[in-house]
């Protein structure tokens, strides 16, 4: 029976129905009575002594009373534990929690007493010996399977495991001889479900005496103090589903018992007891025992199992540590590194690895085609996480078409640039014993006019063949495969910035200074974004011809980083070679320059302006300079009169982008601008932002240059970059102004 007994003046507020059985009196004779009135003030002040000790009231059950049960006694276990009904923390000045009930079971005491926590220790001493001694999980299950038996004295007494889905697993087992064996049975999770295994987790021992009791309700239904139903997750003698009590009869079991196997406060397993012969009833110290049994293989599973981890999480990180100082050498493709001994299939065990590491693709293990590399790389891209695995791409991607038997587990790490990792697995076919049907979870009843729902009553073995599955990816593979992405993106990025030193090398040895004539004043910059990558393909280029004009060019080849670099270091020789001593226009030195592009097979586009500084004696002696240019898609100069006047030179329709057709029809412009003037010529990184259209960036550019026009040329462009693009750009920023000298030579 259960009393709901207030604190601290020990009144009754709460009973089982079932109290007349016990002591005589009516249930609702015993609410509202000090507690000492209804169970006696022998066995009321032995359990106001264990309730007002400190510490935790289950460490001392349970408490030892005689009853006096209709003149006879009647020796009974009473076990406590305390209900707060105050926010947590909140304590009397005795130290006990503010506004409690203390929840009082009893049941029949059977069996020599006192059977204390001592005695306890000294029935499982034997067993504590063996379980310290066991070498591998299956010893440590079969003696604590026999352990438990022998202790509680069921008919069977089984471990049970759980998946990572909680289906269970029979994996070890002590029974009597003539019963019929469920070793290696499956349980479907079911069976056990959530709420339940979460009172497992804070109930660690559970027993039905009997799976035919009949349950005692609690009077009245809410406890006063409350208003609402007494709490009784630690309630020892809790009633349970008669869900389940029809499961277990189905099952042809009298009795159950389990105890709880934890690892880190979460279910790992259970104990299972079960007794056939009919009821069976373990006392309190009897299951105390179990539990310590149940405790101490939980700490020895713990133990065991992060020693196992230990030792592998040791042997993966050593691999991990190997590669990543291999990914050092930068001589060394770092696919060729990671494919090695040790490799990618140390780190994470799999049937298959394929990489594509900077444009280096390559496997190791079984080896897995192009096209399904492919396939797999794409489908994990679509995912947007840095760790994309299953265990059954058959069934999360039938549309994909990959066999189970070519990859059925995938783990991929998708990387900057479709780059990738990608582990495989095959399919593993493998069968499972079930106890009955797992798909026939429940049945539908009829009851007169209604339907209610049944367990199932077959508990045969059942065989179920699984197919479309792998090997399942671990907790710790999955986090280590997000700790080497992390490796391999830092290699990555030291090996980019390598060759993005190079290719900058490269870059502004080409961007030389340009010449020193006597009649122009020159000011070059080149700017790279205001990003990681410190290359692209925005150029200048400034030089004279053998008959003294001088050649201005400015592009800006499509894409970013060092193949764009590339391009432009192409692009930039071909067109020196083309105009150095060509009579050819500007026009002329684009038009052979696009044909070239087409004939190299070099698959760029660019935008370039190629202008022309010319003059004849006359012109010189007027002051006067033509600007003869030809524009491949690129943005117009703009000019500053030598009185400061803005001119964008727009009107001068542009021509196709180079390398888009070599057929294409080539203009020249041409303009006469007098001594004084200044020209500017800029890649679009100067008036294009994100932030900003490129009629807005135009009109700033206007206004500026129109504010600094008579700085010298140095100071000018290093002012317009300040005021254009204070931040730094989103975009390379190639520069080019030229003033034509104000003085006269020689004056």
């Amino acid at each position: 029976m259960l009393l709901a007994v207030s604190e601290p003046d020990m009144v009754v507020r709460q009973v089982s129905r079932n109290l007349a059985d016990v002591v005589g009196t009516a249930w609702d004779d015993a609410l509202g009575r000090p507690l000492a009135e209804v169970v006696g003030t022998v066995p009321a002040q032995a359990i106001a002594r264990s309730a007002s000790a400190f510490g935790d009231l289950r460490e001392r059950n349970p408490v030892e009373l005689i009853l006096d049960c209709a003149g006879s006694p009647c020796p009974v276990d009473a076990i406590l534990h305390r209900v707060s009904h105050a926010p947590e923390g909140t304590r009397t000045a005795a130290g006990l929690p503010a506004a409690s009930t203390l929840v009082v079971e009893l049941e029949p005491a059977f069996g020599p007493r006192p059977f204390s926590f001592p005695n306890t220790y000294q029935a499982v001493r034997g067993t504590i010996a063996e379980l310290n001694r066991a070498s591998s999980l299956q010893e440590l299950y079969d003696i604590t399977a026999e352990a438990v038996r022998a202790l509680t004295g069921f008919d069977r007494v089984m471990v049970y495991r759980y998946d990572a889905d909680y289906n269970g697993e029979v994996v070890a087992e002590a029974k009597l001889p003539e019963l019929n064996s469920f070793l290696g049975l499956h349980y479907p999770a079911s069976d056990i479900p959530a709420q339940a295994r979460a009172l497992y987790e804070k109930n660690w021992v559970r027993l039905i005496s009997d799976v035919r009791y009949t349950p005692s309700p609690l009077e009245p239904v809410d406890l006063p103090a409350t208003g609402q139903p007494l709490d009784l997750t630690y309630s020892t003698l809790r009633s349970v589903s008669p869900i389940h009590c029809e499961y277990l009869q189905n099952m042809g079991v009298g009795a159950s018992m389990s105890i709880s196997l934890l690892r880190d406060d979460k279910l790992w397993g259970l104990i299972a007891c079960h007794h056939y012969s009919g009821p069976h009833a373990p006392p309190y110290a009897t299951r105390a025992a179990a539990e310590f049994l149940g405790s101490t293989l939980s700490l020895r599973l713990v133990d065991r199992t992060e020693d196992e981890e230990h030792r592998r999480a040791l042997r993966v990180r050593s691999t991990m540590a190997w590669l990543t100082a291999a990914a050092l050498d930068e001589d060394r493709p770092l696919a060729e590194t990671v494919l090695g001994r040790p490799g990618l299939l140390d780190v994470v065990p799999a049937d298959s690895v394929v990489v594509s590491l900077q444009g280096s693709t390559g496997s190791a293990g079984v080896p897995l085609s192009a096209e399904v590399s492919n396939v797999l790389a794409a489908w994990a891209g679509q995912h947007g996480g840095d760790v994309v695995g299953t265990d059954r791409l058959p069934l999360v991607a039938p549309t994909l078409g990959v066999p189970g038997e070519v990859a059925c587990g995938v783990l991929a790490l998708p990387l900057p640039e479709g780059q990738y990792v990608i582990w495989t697995r095959v399919e593993k076919v493998h069968a499972v014993d079930w106890g009955g049907d797992p798909h026939n979870k429940a049945i539908a009843e009829r009851e007169g006019d209604t339907i209610r729902l049944s367990p199932r009553k077959s508990f045969d073995r059942w065989r179920e063949t699984v197919r479309n599955r792998a090997e399942p990816w671990t907790p710790a593979e999955l986090t280590e495969a997000g700790e080497l992405r992390t490796h391999l993106l830092e290699a990555l990025y030291a090996r980019t910035r390598r060759v993005a030193r190079t290719a900058l090398t490269l870059q502004r040895s080409l961007l030389s200074e340009p010449p020193d004539p006597d009649h122009l004043d020159f000011a070059v910059r080149y700017v790279p974004a205001a990003r990681d990558s410190q290359v692209g393909g925005d150029w200048y280029d400034v030089f004279q011809q053998p008959d003294g004009a001088t050649v201005l060019v400015i592009g800006d080849v499509v894409g970013h980083d060092t193949e764009a670099a590339a391009c432009m270091g192409q692009l930039r020789g071909l067109l020196r070679g083309i105009a150095y001593d060509s009579d050819d226009s500007p026009a002329g030195v684009l038009t052979r320059l696009d044909r070239a592009v087409a004939g190299l097979q070099l698959t760029t586009m660019a935008s370039v302006l190629v202008a022309r500084l010319e003059q004849t004696d006359e012109e010189r002696a007027a002051g006067l300079t033509r600007l003869r240019w030809s524009n491949a898609g690129h943005l117009p100069p703009v000019i500053a009169g030598p009185d400061g006047t803005i001119s964008v030179l727009d009107d001068a329709r542009p021509d196709l982008l180079l390398g888009v057709d070599a057929g294409s029809a080539r203009q020249d412009h041409v303009l006469t601008i007098p001594r004084g003037s200044t020209v500017l010529l800029y890649t679009d990184g100067l008036v294009e932002r994100r932030d900003q259209l490129f009629d807005d960036g135009i009109a700033q550019l206007r206004t500026e240059f129109g504010a600094l026009w008579q700085e010298p040329v140095d100071g000018l462009v290093d002012q317009l970059l300040a005021r254009l693009v204070p931040g730094g750009a989103d975009d390379d920023v190639a520069l080019v102004a030229v003033r034509l000298d104000p003085e006269e030579p020689g004056s």
